[in-house]
């Protein structure tokens, strides 16, 4: 996982505030490096021990609703380059709200099964394989859909310098996010408007302090908020 050129970079973020966690992370190559080797051989072993469980939870998403086991959306990671991230589904499909991007707990397009799923965020396990091909990481900041993306400051495009994460700081912060965005009037506009800068404080703040040991310590937190 090598920083490319700042030069080489789209030209949105080539800005000052960018610069300046680019010239942090272009110091810690060693880190980088090892959070690659880490990710292409964790993956591997989560993707060979969760085969089953991702089987079983297979076969309940099929019997509780109709529709593909997998959904797909287009996301954007490193570089402002666009993939397709993928999840266990947790909504029902042809939905009246289907355009809508942000979801709360109370959501009527969860299914029963889909409420569980993103309870454990077991309706992240697909994301293994996301990370297997380099599009994401374990650790870094969450990735957003494009039209998200094109809301953000100059500093927010910092987030993305390094791949998307599964998990972050900022997703054991607002594990709740659902449960918070349930009482907004408008919970797209609340989203952009109070979440997002938010959340973004706290990505920035990952990259001014990543190092490799400091992505073990998130990923140990995060396993230890989702079972509480």
């Amino acid at each position: 996982m090598l920083l490319p050129k700042f030069s080489d970079l789209p030209s949105y973020m080539q800005n000052d505030e960018v610069r300046r966690y680019y010239d942090i992370l272009i110091h810690k190559k060693g880190d980088l490096f090892f959070k690659r080797v880490f990710d292409i051989i964790a993956s591997v072993i989560l993707i060979v021990i969760l085969a089953i469980p991702m089987i079983i939870v297979a076969v309940l998403i099929k019997c509780d609703s109709s529709g593909p086991v997998l959904f797909r959306q287009r996301r954007v990671t490193a570089g402002g380059r666009v993939f397709n991230i993928f999840k266990f589904r947790t909504m029902y499909v042809n939905d009246s709200k289907k355009n809508a991007q942000v979801t709360s707990g109370s959501d009527s397009r969860i299914t029963r099964v889909g409420h569980t799923l993103r309870r454990l965020r077991l309706d992240e396990m697909p994301q293994l394989f996301n990370v297997l091909t380099g599009d994401m990481t374990f650790v870094g900041t969450r990735p957003e859909v494009e039209r998200y993306v094109e809301k953000y400051t100059d500093d927010m495009y910092a987030t993305l310098l390094m791949p998307a994460g599964i998990t972050s700081l900022t997703s054991v912060k607002y594990r709740h996010e659902e449960e918070i965005l349930d009482k907004a009037d408008d919970v797209e506009k609340a989203y952009i408007e109070e979440v997002l800068p938010d959340k973004m404080k706290y990505n920035l703040e990952y990259i001014s302090k990543f190092n490799f040991f400091y992505d073990l310590y998130v990923c140990i937190l995060t396993v230890v908020k989702v079972a509480d």
